[in-house]
């Protein structure tokens, strides 16, 4: 990965801060173009996921307490970066009654707070289908709220058994049922053991919930013990994937073998 003294500063700034993001913790390609701009996605409920998906690399023993003064950290940490956009996902948390969905809420009111004009997009678990916990993390007001539906419908219980294909489509749709004007947001995994006929079905899927904006980029094993490359998709078929999604009326697509939920995020304007 590349690197850089603003990535190293960073880095160092959210060892103080006590603070994780998923570039680090998942081993993103992206990391340090991301940091040498002062971007990054902020991982919140600790650095422990209750689930144990095929294909990430997050750490998965049993979880630490709930951090009460996380939101507070985050906060001022965005403000001395002068971030203009954030984006704030989290670990799984089935542990918790409201699977994190509070500590979301708490966090969006802090940056809110110490940072008025910022752009607040969120990353949400599927918190177990839980309707009121969705509800308190769209109360709260993230100008996007993105949930990632990952892989195609027949991978599901092979690659992210802990969760449901539909539980993922239903939330994206409560969202805009509950707030029509919110940006929704999906992510799609390509490489994994999927056909382009199963990747279109789950564009469209999204689609008939209203999802605004699609990301889409190439699996990448993170060690021996995960789900194996099935293929590497070549970029004229990323293409392929952005103009159908255009097509199907999503207001932004990012397609390509790099890219991830939150790459470029700033720039996902509509």
């Amino acid at each position: 990965m590349p690197t850089g003294p603003r990535t190293i500063r960073m880095k160092a700034q959210l060892a103080d801060a006590k603070l994780y993001t998923i570039c680090q913790e998942g081993l993103c390609p992206n990391l340090g173009e991301c940091f040498e701009m002062g971007v990054a996605t902020f991982m919140i409920l600790g650095d422990r996921c209750t689930r144990a998906c095929a294909y990430c690399l997050v750490d998965t023993r049993k979880p630490r307490p709930v951090d009460p003064d996380e939101p507070r950290r985050l906060a001022e940490l965005a403000q001395e970066l002068d971030l203009e956009h954030v984006v704030i996902t989290s670990v799984n948390r089935d542990d918790q009654q409201d699977g994190g969905a509070i500590q979301f809420q708490r966090v969006i009111e802090a940056l809110r707070k110490c940072s008025p004009e910022m752009r607040i997009e969120v990353l949400i678990p599927d918190f177990e289908g839980n309707r009121d916990a969705l509800h308190s993390v769209v109360d709260a007001g993230p100008d996007i709220l993105n949930h990632n539906l990952e892989v195609v419908r027949r991978l599901y219980p092979q690659l992210r058994p802990q969760g449901a294909y539909d539980w993922a489509i239903e939330l994206l749709d409560r969202v805009k049922q509950r707030r029509p004007d919110m940006t929704t947001k999906s992510g799609l995994i390509a490489g994994i053991g999927e056909s382009m006929d199963e990747l279109l079905e789950a564009m469209t899927d999204l689609r008939a919930v209203d999802c605004d904006i699609l990301t889409i980029g190439q699996y990448l094993q993170p060690s021996p013990k995960h789900a194996p490359i099935a293929r590497f998709m070549p970029p004229e078929e990323f293409d392929r994937l952005r103009d159908a999604g255009l097509e199907m009326g999503f207001r932004y697509v990012e397609s390509g073998p790099l890219v991830r939920s939150s790459y470029h995020a700033a720039q996902q304007q509509v």
